[in-house]
Parts: C-alpha cells; structure tokens; sequence
C-alpha cells in the first residue's frame, strides 16, 4: 500500500516545479493509488495544507535552517515543510509522531544524509513552543500571516482595502464550503434530501435551491449519478440569478465549459427556452453535453466556438451570460497554487476579457441584459474593463443586478468571501437600450 505523506511530497515537488492545477494533479494520483479513504485523507490535507500555507511554512523553516532555502533539494523541503504543517496545523497527529514520519521518509526517499537535519529543524521547532516571528513591515507580515506573494497583498489593498483584502486572504486558507444546486426539474427538495442517504445537508438562506454539503465528494455520490444535482459555488448561482433567465429567453452563455452556469440557468429556465453554450474546445464542450444529459436538460445546444469571434449564424439573444476568463484569485481556497502566480502573468487578460465582452455585445438583442463575470478580484479584470465596454457602446446602461446580490450591490457586484460566505467573485450587468 503507497504511503500518503511519501505520496504528498511527491505531488508537491511536481506542482511547485511545473505549475500544474492542484486539484487535477491530486485526483488522478488518488485515483490510481493503492490506499485506503483515511491514508487518501491524510494525503489530501498535506497536500493542499502545504500549497495553502508555503510561505508560512518556509518563512518558519528560513528561520530555523542554517542553509537557504534555495539550495535544499525539492524532496526534502518539501518533507519539511509537511513536518512543519503537521506539527503546526494538524491537532490530530502528535508532535513526535510528525518528526519521526518525516525523518523516516527522507531516508525512504534516499535523502538520508539529511535526515539529521530534518530531525533537528522540527525538534527545535517543538522546543521553541511553535511561535512564528512575523516581520514587522505591514505587508510582509500579511504574507507571512496568510502565506500570499507581498504583490498579491499590495494589489489588494491597493483595489479594495485591507480589510477586504485579509478576509479573501484569512478566508482562503479555510475549509472550502462545498455548495450544490438541487435540481428541481428532476425531484422535490424531500426526495434530493432522502437521496444523499445520510449526507448531512443544509438548504441556503439566500438561494432557493442552493445547498451546503458536509461531503469531500460529492460527485461521488449516487445521488449526482442520477442527476439529482450538480455541485456550484454559491457566488456562481448568486451570477445566474442576477441574469435572471426564465423560459420565455434566448440564452447564449459565450464562455460555458465546464457547464455549472449553463445547468443553473438550464434549471431556472424550467428546461424551456433555449441555451446557447459555446466554449472554444470540442474536449471543454463535451463536458457541457454530458453534463446537462446526466441531469436531463434538453435546452441546452453547446458547440465549439471562439467567443472572441463573430457568428453572424448566431440568433439575437434576449440574455447573455459573458463569464470569461480570468486570475481566479477569488477561488484561491480551492486552487491555492494560483496565489503564486507572479502579476504580471495576468497583465494580457484585461484585453482578452475586453475582447469577448465586446463581442458577446453583438449578439445582445434591445432591450436584452447582460452579465459580465469574473472568478477574480482585480479591478483591472473587472471595474476597469465593465468601464471600458460602456464607452464603447453608448448602447449600454448599467441595470441592477436580479437577486440578494442587486439588494446588496446594484448594478456590480465585488463579492468577499465576508458577504455571502462564498468565493470571491464579481458580477456586472448591463441592458441594452437601442
């Protein structure tokens, strides 16, 4: 049977080495791994523990080794920073039990000659009763504190202050809330409770039909077999509910894959009318296809499409959901890796969102609505581009977003974490007057 702790090092050298998705890396190696659901637990927290909290981790471990960071080998970094993360963070495994598991794992891993150290850097950790001296410069303590790049920290404050800054930050380093949309076309809210057999679930306070599962997999279950819901943060069905789709529209959701919006919308339509869902690879839109038939909407027409491109085939559409590309530093707490992310690796992505925006307009049909949204919280990915979409078509006018989120925000929508208790998300909405 494979060792979990053996198998986390091993996945963490990997993604901090190529940069790959944290959660597509995890799944597959769980999938083929020879381990029970509490070794694949274990896994699982070290793993995405680790990403979560690296620069804490390895502020904690600068100050303990007498060598740099940079020049210890990848492997046993990153057995010491799993050390640290347990000894830390994890109540559950003793103090003891973290020193010994990493010191047998470095000689495991053949890095014997460091085990010593290892031992020594952890101990010595324990010894100084787990204290982390946090730098005094605001900033620095902030990324220290909630392990995020000083650039991410000053670009957040810069846009929206620092106490929305720390709750997206303080937020991402939680548990993330695992939401779903019951879909009502296929059975009662009494026959979906009865069907998670068990799984303790709670039904929105904001949303109807929006649920809270206490489930690290619910795509596993029989119940998301059967159609019976599909799983969506809260913020993506706060976006859907702003563009208020009902049976009597014509939908075009320009950037779909992998679908979520689309079904909501889908469901909200009561499965009539139609839904356009185009996403620009054939691989992302056969995600849609099989989505929406596991749940049974047959509204929906996805193809493959370049949303940056004009369809003159296209009809005029009576609501458009333009949800594009973007930083995703709204959905850290599930993708912890993209916090890491130099800035300036998103500095092309304003005129790609512009791009599709403008597009997406084209096909707005007077007097149709709009939604412009983002998984980020960048007002240049944001604000900066909605203002920029107005002056170029004095045919727009902002309008009130539908739902809990226009009673809150109006006509945009710069959603925290400390609002809903939801990702980070932003939601803009537009009518076109002539």
């Amino acid at each position: 049977m494979a060792d979990s702790r053996h198998l986390a090092v091993k996945l963490l050298c990997k993604t901090f080495e190529n940069g790959s998705y944290s959660n597509i890396q995890l799944g597959s190696a769980l999938s083929s791994a020879d381990m029970d659901p509490r070794e694949k637990k274990l896994c699982s927290a070290l793993y995405y523990g680790v990403i979560e909290r690296k620069l804490t981790l390895d502020h904690i471990i600068g100050g303990l080794s007498s060598r740099p960071l940079s020049k210890l080998d990848a492997s046993v970094l990153n057995i010491l920073r799993c050390g640290i993360f347990q000894i830390m963070y994890m109540d559950g495994i003793p103090d003891n039990a973290a020193v010994n598991e990493s010191v047998k794992l470095a000689k495991t891993m053949k890095k014997t000659s460091a085990s010593g150290m290892i031992n020594a850097i952890l101990r010595n950790f324990i010894r100084s009763g787990k204290k982390i001296k946090l730098p005094a410069d605001d900033i620095m303590r902030a990324s220290v504190e909630y392990s995020a790049p000083p650039e991410l920290v000053k670009a957040l404050i810069s846009d929206y202050g620092r106490e929305n800054a720390e709750n997206l930050l303080e937020a991402a380093l939680g548990k993330p809330d695992i939401s779903v949309r019951h879909n009502q076309l296929k059975c009662s809210d009494e026959e979906f409770l009865a069907a998670l057999d068990g799984i303790n679930a709670e039904k929105s306070k904001l949303l109807e039909h929006c649920y809270h599962l206490e489930c690290s997999d619910p795509a596993g279950l029989e119940a998301f077999r059967k159609g019976l819901f599909h799983v969506q943060d809260l913020s993506s069905q706060l976006c859907c509910a702003a563009l208020a789709p009902t049976e009597n529209d014509i939908v075009l959701d320009i950037c779909a894959a992998p679908g979520g919006k689309t079904f909501t919308m889908a469901e909200m339509m009561n499965g009539k009318g139609k839904i356009f869902a185009f996403d620009l690879h054939e691989k992302r839109v056969k995600l849609i296809r099989d989505g929406a038939e596991r749940l049974g909407l047959e509204n929906i027409i996805a193809a493959a499409g370049d949303a940056s491109k004009f369809n003159p085939e296209l009809p005029q559409f009576t609501k458009i959901l333009c949800d594009v590309p973007c930083s995703g530093i709204g959905v850290i707490g599930r993708k912890p890796e993209i916090k890491y992310k130099d800035i300036s690796d998103f500095r092309t992505l304003p005129d790609i969102q512009f791009a599709i925006a403008d597009n997406a307009v084209k096909y707005l049909a007077s007097g149709g609505e709009m939604v412009y949204s983002t998984c980020t919280l960048r007002k240049d990915e944001n604000d900066s581009v909605c203002d920029r979409l107005l002056k170029a078509h004095p045919e727009l006018e902002p309008c009130t977003l539908g739902g809990i989120a226009g009673e809150k925000f109006g006509a945009r929508a710069s959603i925290f974490p400390m609002h809903f208790g939801s990702d980070g998300f932003f939601i803009a909405k537009f009518r076109k007057i002539r």
